[in-house]
């Protein structure tokens, strides 16, 4: 079937941590800011899944589910059809989100005092795990080349022979930035950590969200060693907008690994909820057309932005991203400090982003913005008019 992805949901009555009006005035001080940071979709999810959360919402009963086989061989199997990597089923483990998951991973993996390589500006609910579990950052900052984001190996690999440092956190694809890393680059990461004893937790959260013609490559796919040495964090709610369901599956190959990372979330009891199990199901199973044509929504999307900031706002610089539906907003044009363009945007052209400085723990973020296209174009569109009237 042919999807319409400019059709603007009315989220305003949904308990929406993005658009609910209290929500708003909570986070930015005005009920009329337009939400573009959150990272979920403003984008209906996909037909069959809407129907089968409401074909099991008519069975009245609610109680207690289970991580189930066939939950299990739809990670498998989408696994293979997407990223031609083959999986036992049994490898995948239940977590709500693939932030517990990451949380998980790292308490498992070090003790207080050890140190985490992270890669700012990156995801910046990392920096809290760390801190959370008392362990140390090591800040291998990924060098700005033009707007394209690379790693810099030579100081990664100084890192990771210090003896203290235990787990690296890697962004794949990267969020904020929008790399999709080549198969190259992860080798030579993966190489790195494996001849220095650093586990990779690998947050793949996005890799279904790759845009033509860049190719994921999932770390643990590339060798056994590979896999042997990784913790991969896979969920199906960015791809399909279920952020809501929490539901992610943690996919773990090494058996011992993994039967402590069991043990390590054993306390918590977490059983997949009614309506993430079925959703995933049928994203996994029925979803893929819609996904396609997702990412054509996204691609011309991103291409929108490109063209109108280079006709209409050429200080403000933008990189189309390789994957995922975040872009990552250049200000440093402007001279302005991060106060004042956070000010600029909320008060005067009443958009809220998700502003640069808290994805950087040295400064990587600072004059940035990242702003989530998965959206109508229509709203896009109105963003793009909001910051013209402002910095135009």
């Amino acid at each position: 079937m042919k999807y319409d992805f400019n059709e603007m949901p009315d989220r305003e009555t949904t308990i929406s941590i993005k658009w609910d009006r209290e929500a708003r005035v909570a986070n930015f001080g005005d009920e009329n800011v337009i939400p573009m940071g959150i990272a979920d979709m403003d984008i209906a999810s996909p037909k069959p899944v809407v129907d089968a959360i409401k074909n099991r919402a008519e069975h009245p009963t609610y109680g207690y589910g289970y991580q189930s086989r066939e939950f299990n061989e739809s990670v498998a199997q989408w696994q293979k059809k997407r990223n031609g990597w083959e999986i036992k089923p049994e490898w995948n483990v239940y977590t709500p989100g693939v932030n517990m998951a990451i949380m998980a991973a790292v308490e498992m993996i070090c003790d207080p005092g050890d140190t985490v390589i992270v890669q700012d500006p990156v995801y910046y609910p990392y920096h809290d795990f760390v801190e959370s579990a008392g362990c140390k950052f090591a800040n291998n900052s990924l060098i700005n080349n033009g707007g394209r984001y690379e790693i810099n190996f030579e100081q990664l690999e100084e890192m990771a022979k210090e003896p203290m440092t235990k787990a690296i956190i890697f962004c794949s694809p990267q969020n904020p930035t929008g790399r999709c890393w080549t198969r190259e680059e992860i080798e030579h990461l993966g190489n790195i950590c494996i001849d220095n004893g650093v586990i990779v937790i690998s947050d793949e959260i996005h890799s279904d969200l790759v845009l033509p013609p860049n190719k994921h490559t999932v770390f643990a796919s590339i060798s056994e060693k590979f896999a042997q040495n990784s913790i991969v964090c896979t969920s199906p709610s960015k791809t399909f907008n279920l952020a809501g369901l929490l539901i992610s599956d943690i996919i773990v190959p090494n058996d011992g690994l993994r039967a402590r990372y069991i043990k390590k979330l054993s306390p918590y009891y977490l059983w997949p909820g009614t309506f993430g199990t079925v959703a995933q199901l049928a994203a996994y199973e029925e979803g893929e057309e819609w996904l396609e044509q997702l990412l054509e929504h996204l691609r011309a999307n991103s291409e929108y932005i490109e063209e109108y900031l280079e006709a209409n706002l050429p200080r403000i610089k933008f990189r189309k991203p390789e994957a995922t539906y975040l872009g990552w907003l250049d200000f440093r044009e402007y001279g302005l400090s991060n106060e004042e363009l956070e000010e600029k945007l909320v008060k005067d052209a009443g958009l809220a982003f998700d502003f640069g400085p808290k994805f950087g723990l040295k400064g990587e973020g600072d004059g940035f913005a990242r702003i989530n296209f998965a959206v109508p174009k229509s709203l896009l569109e109105k963003a793009m008019e909001c910051l013209t009237k402002t910095f135009g």
